[in-house]
């Protein structure tokens, strides 16, 4: 991983203050309802580079652009009648549209595809920091590939003296990333927040599911596709029932384990605490996870859990 000079990494609580070190160039974590975000003036190509150096991202991964209103979207790209009805339906909130980018943004932040991912985010300090900043570009607030945070703490843990601050706004709500949409007919890119039947029911009409090009099956078309994602330093094992001798367990439902996303096997309690307790439970050893059904928010569970999962 590129890394530059180690710095001190401010924790805010004024917005004014993160916004002046974003208009400066610098980058700032930020919370919003789904997952912190490293933020960058999305304008400014020097700025956004440094997101992908402070992350050990590839270049080729594209970024989601944040937004402060709805007009500001179009502004940065064409909105299909499809978007326009899911954005109606579900912003502010955890719904991303990949739509057609007009010339405004700079090529780093789309990895040169013509299309761009947008997002107006429900976070009240998230919403209030955009009103003053314009667009910015923010992936997750952590390494490449590593468990995504939900607390200031956890964005400190893992790119403390890499970034000019965080900006500290309490625990993530939902805790995973958005849910993904791109087009030109409504496809799921990537299950997040919003279930698909919810999104389905918007646009009363079954969504795509998506299928990598033939020639380039590992190319994301949107953050979060990477086969490894969202990883402890451990193996993880998935559909466990029971732990192995030097295993933990992370339980569900009826499966109790050593910790439990939820006792009751409630989806929305297990969404907002899987990488929190992902993080609680990395200490090295292996991990196995109890199942979690692959309905509402379970989708998206166990997207990040396979992607956890999966060889690196």
């Amino acid at each position: 991983m590129t890394q530059g000079p180690q710095r001190h990494t401010e924790r805010l609580t004024d917005v004014v203050r993160a916004a002046a070190l974003l208009r400066a160039g610098e980058l700032v974590a930020f919370p919003t309802e789904t997952v912190y975000g490293l933020g960058a003036d999305a304008r400014n190509s020097a700025a956004v580079a440094r997101i992908f150096e402070a992350k050990g991202r590839p270049r080729f991964n594209p970024l989601i652009v944040h937004v402060p209103s709805l007009e500001v979207a179009r502004s940065l790209a064409e909105l299909p009648d499809w978007a326009e009805a899911l954005t109606a339906a579900f912003w502010p909130g955890a719904l991303t549209v990949v739509v057609p980018r007009r010339a405004a943004l700079p090529d780093i932040v789309t990895a040169g595809m013509a299309t761009v991912g947008l997002r107006l985010p429900a976070h009240p300090l998230a919403l209030e920091l955009l009103e003053v900043t314009g667009p910015l570009a923010a992936p997750s607030a952590n390494p490449s590939g590593r468990v995504s945070p939900t607390t200031a703490d956890h964005v400190m843990a893992g790119l403390g003296g890499r970034i000019a601050a965080v900006l500290d706004g309490g625990p993530t709500e939902v805790g995973l990333e958005s849910t993904i949409i791109g087009g030109p007919e409504p496809t799921l890119l990537r299950p997040g927040g919003i279930p698909a039947e919810a999104i389905e029911a918007a646009l009363g009409a079954p969504l795509r599911a998506h299928a990598p090009a033939a020639n380039a099956p590992t190319a994301p078309t949107a953050p979060g596709q990477l086969a490894s994602h969202y990883a402890p330093s451990g193996p993880v094992r998935l559909d466990a029932l029971t732990a192995q001798p030097g295993e933990v367990h992370l339980g569900f439902g009826p499966v109790a384990g050593d910790v439990s996303l939820s006792e009751a096997g409630d989806l929305h309690e297990a969404a907002a605490r899987l990488f929190s307790l992902l993080r609680e439970l990395d200490t090295g050893a292996p991990i196995a996870v109890a199942p979690v059904p692959e309905t509402g928010l379970g989708a998206a569970i166990n997207d990040r859990l396979r992607r956890a999962a999966a060889p690196r």
